[in-house]
C-alpha cells in the first residue's frame, strides 16, 4: 500500500518548480504521467554537462538536472500541439485525478486544455497552474524565472555580503529556492484539494505563483518589515534577530555558530575562556546582544581565530552549543549522519546501470516510500500508458506515431 495509491496525476510542467511537485507526490506512490514533446522533452534534459554515462563512459542524453527531479514518473511524448493529440489529452484527463501545468497565463487555453475546458470533461480534476506571477494582476503575462524571482521578490537584498564588506552585493542563493518551494506549496496545495474533491466530487484551479511563494517565505524578515517598519539588510551568515549566529573564523577556517538563547551564550563564553560576558549587561540578553552586535561580534572573532575549528567545534559540541562545520557537498555525503541516514540512493534506470540521486526527506512508519525507479527516457512508457490508461490498440498508436503526435 502506497500513500497515494490509486491518485493519477497528469504533468504538463517542465523545468523544476512543477515537476519538483510532482516528483514528491510521485514517491508518495501516485502514478504520474509526464507528458513531454516528441523528439525534444523537458527543456532540463539538455540542461548539462554533466549527463548520466553509458556502460562506455559516454555521454547519455539524460542531465543531471533532469534526473534529480523526475524519478518515480513514467514519460509519454504526445505533441498536443496537434488536434490528434489534444484529443489524447483529453482522453487522459478523463482518467486523471490531478493535472499540473507551468505554461504562460492563458496559453493551453488554444488547445482546449485550459482549466474551464478539462473541467466540464472532468469535474472532480485538481487542475494546478504555476506561473511566475499569477493568473491576474499587471505582471501576469510576464515569463518567471527563479533567479529573477529571487530579486524581484526581496530574498536577494537580504541575501549576500552587507555593503562596505568583501565581495558585498545582492546574492542569490545556491540553488533555484524559489523554483523548489513553489514545487513544495503546490504539492501541499493538490492534496488538500484532493481531500476536498473526494468529499465534494468537484475539483478546482490553484493559481500558484513564483513570485507570492517568494513573498510568503521572507518569513520572520518580512514581519520584521512589517512590524518594525525597518527595511532588512544584506547580513552576510549573520541573523537579524540572533547573536551571535553566523559563520566564525578559526585559525584554519570557517565553522557556523548557532547560538540560540542566553543559557547557550553562557556556555559558549565558558569555552572561549570569557565567562565574565555572559554578565556583561551589553550581553547578558539576546537582546542585549542584538543592539551590541557591532561591539560583540568582532571580539568573538578575535577569540576564535585562535584555534583550528575542528577544536572549537569539539568543545562547543561537549558544551551543548549548537555550532557545524562548513562543508562542501562531497563532505556532505561523507558525513556519517548523512549516510546512517541513507539520504543518498541508487536507482535503475532504463538506459541501463543506476543513477545516484537524493531520497525523499521524509520517513513514514506505515507506509515507507517506495523509488522505482530513475526518471525516464524520453517517451519510455508512451505505449504502456496509452494502452493501460486508454486501451489503445497496436493499430491506432502506429498510426498516432506515423503522423508525429507520439513518439516512444
Amino acid at each position: 500500500m502506497k500513500l497515494l495509491d490509486g491518485v493519477r496525476v497528469l504533468d504538463l510542467s517542465r523545468i523544476l518548480a512543477g515537476p519538483w511537485a510532482t516528483q514528491v507526490l510521485a514517491d508518495f506512490g501516485a502514478d504520474v504521467i509526464k507528458v513531454e514533446r516528441p523528439g525534444v522533452g523537458d527543456d532540463t534534459r539538455t540542461w548539462g554537462p554533466p549527463y548520466l554515462q553509458d556502460a562506455e563512459g559516454r555521454d547519455t542524453r539524460e542531465s543531471a538536472y533532469y534526473l534529480c527531479a523526475n524519478r518515480n514518473k513514467r514519460s509519454v511524448a504526445i505533441d498536443f500541439t496537434t488536434a490528434e493529440g489534444q484529443a489524447l489529452l483529453r482522453e487522459l484527463v478523463m482518467q486523471c485525478d490531478v493535472l499540473v501545468e507551468n505554461y504562460k497565463v492563458g496559453g493551453l487555453k488554444k488547445y482546449g486544455l485550459d482549466f474551464t475546458s478539462l473541467q466540464a470533461i472532468n469535474p472532480r480534476l485538481v487542475y494546478c497552474s504555476i506561473t511566475g506571477y499569477g493568473q491576474d494582476g499587471p505582471y501576469a503575462q510576464r515569463a518567471g524565472y527563479d533567479a529573477a524571482i529571487q530579486a524581484i521578490g526581496g530574498l536577494m537584498s537580504v541575501t549576500g555580503e552587507p555593503d562596505g564588506a568583501p565581495g558585498a552585493g545582492p546574492q542569490k542563493v545556491g540553488v533555484a529556492a524559489t523554483d523548489l518551494m513553489t514545487g513544495m506549496y503546490a504539492a501541499t496545495a493538490i492534496l488538500a484539494a484532493l481531500r476536498h474533491a473526494e468529499r465534494t466530487g468537484v475539483g478546482q484551479q490553484i493559481d500558484l505563483a513564483l513570485l507570492d511563494t517568494q513573498v510568503a517565505w521572507l518569513a520572520n524578515q518580512a514581519s520584521n518589515y512589517l512590524v518594525g517598519g525597518v527595511v532588512p539588510t544584506r547580513q552576510g551568515t549573520a541573523h537579524p534577530n540572533i547573536v551571535p549566529y553566523q559563520v566564525m573564523p578559526a585559525a584554519d577556517g570557517y565553522f557556523m555558530l548557532a547560538v540560540g538563547n542566553d543559557g547557550q551564550f553562557a556556555r559558549l563564553c565558558e569555552v572561549i575562556g570569557e565567562p565574565q560576558l555572559a554578565s556583561d549587561p551589553r550581553y547578558a540578553t539576546n537582546n542585549a546582544r542584538v543592539a551590541h552586535r557591532e561591539e560583540l561580534v568582532p571580539y568573538l572573532q578575535q577569540r576564535l581565530r585562535t584555534r583550528p575549528a575542528a577544536q572549537w567545534l569539539e568543545a562547543l559540541e561537549k558544551a551543548v552549543v549548537p555550532a557545524n562545520p562548513v562543508n562542501r557537498i562531497d563532505q556532505v555525503f561523507d558525513d556519517p549522519q548523512v549516510q546512517a541516514r541513507g539520504l543518498r540512493i541508487e536507482l535503475p534506470h532504463a538506459g541501463g546501470g543506476s543513477v545516484p540521486m537524493v531520497r525523499n526527506p521524509l520517513k513514514f512508519s506505515a507506509t515507507p516510500l517506495q523509488y522505482r525507479q530513475a526518471a525516464p527516457v524520453l517517451g519510455q512508457h508512451t505505449r504502456e500508458v496509452l494502452d493501460e490508461v486508454l486501451s489503445i490498440d497496436d493499430a491506432r498508436l502506429q498510426a498516432l506515431q506515423a503522423q508525429g503526435v507520439v513518439g516512444g
